[in-house]
């Protein structure tokens, strides 16, 4: 069910707001509310949370990862992050690890639970909505590549491999 319609009543015509790059903007916002809406309830039967799959998906399983460096990823305060991955250690799905003699900066990793965890997250979070999926192969392959241009210009700290 799409309970979000495109209407064109509801653009504003001003020129401010009449840009291309606007309208590919409302049009984007309102393919990722559904998607959002269809993600966060696939994550509840997973028992997570998106900021805890969110977590899980930029943890590197080869590589243990300081939580203020995740915290950056997260775009959110350390205490956060705490909390983030008191609820994960508490499934078993990562470990806290102190790093050298430092007992003060702790890394999160990865248990085999939670690399396979992981991996279903990344699969989940790689679906793509009806809306695009409904597009003919040639379009879907034009949106990929005008997406990866766009990509190209997030900041290096968005958390997100191109």
């Amino acid at each position: 069910m799409n309970v979000f319609k495109y209407d064109p009543r509801m653009a504003v015509k001003t020129a401010a707001t009449t840009t291309v790059a606007r309208e590919a903007q409302r049009l984007f916002f309102q393919i990722g509310m559904v998607q959002r809406v269809r993600m966060g309830a696939a994550l509840t039967e997973l028992g997570l949370t998106f900021a805890q799959a969110h977590a899980l998906r930029l943890l590197d399983p080869d590589r243990p990862s300081p939580m203020s460096g995740l915290a950056e990823l997260l775009v959110c305060d350390a205490s956060n992050v705490t909390g983030i991955a008191d609820r994960l250690e508490a499934r078993g799905l990562v470990e806290r690890r102190s790093v050298g003699a430092d007992r003060r900066v702790k890394t999160l990793a990865l248990t085999p639970t939670g690399v396979k965890l992981r991996a279903r997250v990344a699969d989940l979070m790689s679906e793509p909505p009806a809306a695009i999926a409904a597009l003919s192969a040639a379009d879907q392959r034009t949106l990929r590549d005008i997406l990866r241009r766009a990509v190209e210009h997030l900041p290096a700290a968005s958390g997100e491999s191109a």
